[in-house]
């Protein structure tokens, strides 16, 4: 085993271990509990052997951050990058990526053969591996797990889940021998801490020393300032106060809108939390960092920065968020502001972490935070090597009690949950390489198959109760006759009754008439009589436990007939996964996509494409709409393409009269897609959104930043978030097979116009 400069926690002593086995490994883990050691292990591993590692990140500035780390600590020459939009050394020994690039190297798809792709590379790191409970993009672990050649071995780096051992036994089966490591250690503890704001000057233990809920919180109640603003009294001056005066800083602030984290900053920033040392530190530190990166120069940020507080969440520009992550680290940041997405595995390392409310607003209202939610933002307190203690702080909201805060801090995390969902990129990829008969193994080997019983719990828990129910609903007869037999009775009373009655309506009318019964009347009677007779042979007729045993038969018939149509849902569960992969196959088969069970020519361009949804995107480039477009024209449609509908209902600013026309002509494949997606049953996305498209249109024209920004009140890392989703698919636009030659230029040009400094920063 590698030996390293520190004692090794007994979790990463047991995974080196396997991994020195031969063996795959699911390591589960808090968060801080030094999980990367053990992928350096394997990268130790892997130098000493002379092969290669793969580490997959779920987040290009995650892979970013491993790259610098890694090359430091072994050198540049033998590190190299690739994401979405950066190949740096891709012969490496080691080489950072992200999650969807070794997904797409399995597929053997945009870059190259599987077999050169995965030339001499023995080890593959999955960091975060509980992204598989991601709901756009969890897929991709499932993906990349199953199609991953076994001579290869897995290390999977998993925050805590409930479920890791059903996890660790699916890659046993589906891949090569794993062993769960598994420990709910954390090296550095955590204290638990409430904010009462009827107790404003402190903060109280959440919990007693017996670990009873303690009882000097009280529940918050609706506070309302008075007169005109009615807006909730902000603490956030004196929690943070209350941090520093008990030495509980640096912090990491999380909270859920953007809007208040840059709030909750300014209002902090007359708090002196920093000395003037350390404010000189930072003006140095600032000046170099803007010297590199001048589009930073005059932020509106910098003198909170300057005060030790700063803001983090996607609205901001990426090279700004660098400039915050690298001066908290420095600890010359005391309060980092920030979404829940800085939870994500970014090296910010805290002493505390304060959770603005255990509850967070949807589209259908407040919910509870999710123990995994809770877990990964709490995680981040306590610096190992620094801290003895990490300190959480929950403040509480009318919104929840602090019995449902004790009860979520208390709770154990949540399962993973599968997210595979069979998109047209792979089944054609698929069925390039494989039989309609392998790829339905393939599809059947997924997380979501193996663990449908987990899935399937509610419905077959409903199950067990309609049996039980029906069990305890079993009549006994005591004259010992059958359901059968009450259903014959039943059957001869209604005769009898309904024949009595026809019977006497006709004694009426003769009588009226004054006329002599007919031999067909009199033959009629008699029948009648011996209905009765018949339905008086029943035991039933004299029992008095008709009525019940009759009540039981129609509740059971219901009973029954709900537990067949939840049979009929089991198995249509079980089979979903297979049946969305058909339903995807059989639409690429009317589009010409597939044709006896084998991608066309068309099928196999669009093989290579990655996007929410291949085949419009296929559609709209074959159809030729976009061949005579200018690169500013193209990136303003692709814009267009690729930005989800906003939440907000904002007018967008008027573009080119070309991009509009365009769009027009977009929208009847948009419109034909859609018709033939609802007849299946698929809900991949189709949008035209053209929010942004006057904006890149701007900027490839070649506008200035701030005129660009300008433009509309949105956050600057969204405009680049936004241009950059256009350069991924102008990207594959100039390596996809089959594009007509004036589209790829144009796609190249309108790239190196769009990739200018902001938009070119990681």
């Amino acid at each position: 085993m590698y030996e390293f400069p520190f004692e090794l926690d007994d979790f990463q002593k047991e995974a080196c271990q396997v991994i020195d086995n031969g063996e795959s490994v699911v390591v589960c883990a808090p968060t801080g509990a030094g999980k990367t050691v053990i992928a350096q292990h394997a990268i130790h591993r892997a130098l000493e052997q002379g092969v290669r590692i793969f580490y997959t990140t779920p987040l290009k500035a995650l892979s970013n951050q491993k790259f610098y780390d890694f090359g430091e600590k072994y050198g540049y020459d033998k590190v190299g990058l690739l994401t979405g939009d950066t190949s740096i050394n891709r012969g490496a020994q080691i080489v950072i990526m992200t999650t969807e690039v070794f997904r797409n190297m399995l597929y053997g798809t945009n870059f190259g053969a599987v077999a050169d792709n995965l030339k001499d590379v023995r080890y593959v790191v999955l960091d975060e591996v509980h992204y598989m409970n991601d709901e756009q993009r969890g897929t991709v672990w499932e993906e990349s797990i199953i199609y991953c050649p076994t001579n290869i071995q897995i290390i999977a780096l998993s925050a805590t889940v409930a479920n890791c051992q059903d996890l660790t036994d699916w890659i046993n089966t589906v891949h090569s021998k794993t062993t769960l490591v598994n420990t709910d250690f954390r090296p550095v503890p955590l204290r638990f801490y409430y904010f009462d704001s009827s107790q404003p000057f402190k903060l109280l233990p959440l919990f007693t020393p017996e670990g009873k809920l303690n009882k000097k919180i009280r529940p918050e109640k609706p506070q309302w300032a008075k007169g005109k603003d009615k807006r909730k009294k902000s603490y956030v001056k004196q929690i943070v106060s209350n941090l520093a005066e008990a030495d509980m800083l640096p912090a990491i602030y999380f909270t859920f809108s953007r809007k208040k984290c840059d709030e909750q900053m300014e209002r902090c920033s007359g708090l002196g939390l920093n000395t003037k040392e350390e404010q000189e530190r930072i003006k140095q530190f600032i000046d170099e960092f803007i010297a590199d990166n001048p589009h930073l120069y005059g932020n509106k940020h910098t003198e909170y920065l300057i005060q030790g507080v700063a803001s983090h969440h996607a609205g901001l520009l990426p090279g700004w968020k660098n400039l915050v992550e690298k001066l908290f680290q420095q600890g010359l940041i005391k309060v980092v502001f920030a979404t829940e997405t800085l939870a994500a595995g970014i090296n910010m390392p805290a002493r505390s972490t304060v959770i603005s409310s255990a509850s967070k607003r949807t589209d259908s209202g407040h919910r509870m935070l999710t123990a995994n939610e809770f877990l990964q933002m709490s995680g981040r307190a306590g610096r190992r090597g620094m801290d003895e203690v990490g300190y959480v702080t929950i403040v509480g909201t009318s919104f929840q009690t602090p019995e449902e805060v004790a009860e979520l801090v208390s709770s154990g995390s949540n399962p993973l949950e599968s997210r595979f969902s069979p998109s047209y990129s792979m089944v054609l990829n698929l069925l390039q390489r494989f039989s309609l008969e392998e790829s339905k193994e393939l599809i059947l080997k997924s997380f979501g198959y193996y663990s449908s019983d987990f899935r399937l719990k509610p419905i077959l828990q409903q199950l067990e109760e309609y049996e039980n129910e029906l069990k305890s609903r079993a009549f006994v007869c005591p004259y010992k006759l059958t359901d059968d037999d009450l259903r014959e009775f039943d059957k001869a009373r209604f005769i009898y009754v309904q024949n009595r009655q026809t019977y006497k309506k006709i004694l009426r009318q003769e009588k009226n008439k004054k006329r002599s019964l007919s031999p067909e009347v009199i033959e009629f009677g008699e029948k009648n009589k011996e209905e009765l007779r018949r339905m008086q042979s029943f035991a039933c007729e004299h029992c008095n436990k008709y009525k019940r045993h009759s009540k039981d038969l129609e509740v059971s018939q219901r009973l029954i007939s709900k537990k067949r149509k939840l049979e009929k849902e089991i198995e249509n569960q079980k089979d979903i996964y297979w049946n969305k992969f058909l339903a995807h196959k059989a639409i690429l088969e009317d589009y010409g996509y597939i044709q006896k069970d084998y991608p066309t020519e068309r099928g196999k361009s669009t093989s290579q494409i990655r996007s929410e949804n291949e085949l419009y995107l296929a559609e709209i480039i074959f159809s030729g709409i976009l061949e005579n477009l200018t690169p500013s024209q193209l990136a303003g449609v692709i814009c267009a393409l690729t930005t989800e509908d906003l939440r907000m209902d904002i007018p967008y600013i008027p573009f080119s009269e070309p991009v509009r026309k365009t769009l027009n002509l977009i929208r009847n494949i948009k419109k034909k897609l859609y018709k033939k997606q609802t007849q299946y049953d698929i809900d991949s996305p189709l949008y035209i959104n053209p929010y942004f498209s006057s904006l890149i249109e701007l900027w490839v024209e070649g506008a200035e930043w701030e005129t660009v920004t300008e433009q509309i009140d949105m956050g600057e890392g969204d405009i680049v978030r936004a241009f950059k989703r256009v350069v991924d698919v102008l990207r594959q636009f100039t390596v996809i097979d089959n594009v007509p030659e004036a589209l790829v230029f144009t796609a190249r040009e309108a790239i190196e116009k769009i990739l200018r400094a902001p938009v070119d920063v990681d």
